[in-house]
């Protein structure tokens, strides 16, 4: 079995990412730092609702509940993620970035030594959602860290 003392994790609460953060915790032993990134899509940095909100007030007001429900559903995440990683005494830290998904995660594997990057793998056609696009061909050829792709769960 593979462990590691330093990875990354890339999650942010669907079906896929759920998947990498079990096998995460299946590679960790006691004591393994844990880096929990959650990338928020660039795209929502810009939603207004302009084709329905007629008055800046109301773009504004609709804006900030936005930024309130995206900010309490990654704190929500944190939180899960966080409590798990503590309760078998792994070091657990987080971020959260607003970007490109490909681009953060590359950014983010650099910014420290990583022995290990967990993702899940693409949402398969058919299933609702965002497909977010984590994994591209330029990003794997420019990681100099080894990348873990978890299968996407059955059913």
């Amino acid at each position: 079995m593979i462990t590691a003392s330093n990875i990354l994790l890339a999650s942010h609460g669907t079906e896929g990412a759920l998947a990498a953060e079990d096998m995460a915790f299946k590679l960790c032993n006691k004591g393994t730092h844990l880096h929990h990134l959650i990338v928020v899509p660039s795209f929502w940095k810009g939603t207004t609702g302009d084709d329905w909100l007629n008055n800046g007030t109301t773009r504004d007001t609709f804006r900030r509940y936005l930024e309130a429900e995206l900010g309490r559903e990654v704190d929500e995440h944190f939180e899960r993620v966080g409590q798990a990683a503590m309760s078998l005494e792994m070091d657990y830290t987080n971020d959260m970035v607003v970007g490109e998904p490909d681009e953060c995660l590359l950014n983010a594997s650099q910014q420290q030594h990583y022995d290990l990057i967990i993702v899940g793998s693409p949402r398969p056609r058919g299933k609702p959602g965002l497909r977010s696009r984590m994994i591209t061909n330029s990003t794997t050829r420019k990681l100099t860290t080894p990348l873990l792709i978890v299968p996407y769960p059955d059913g």
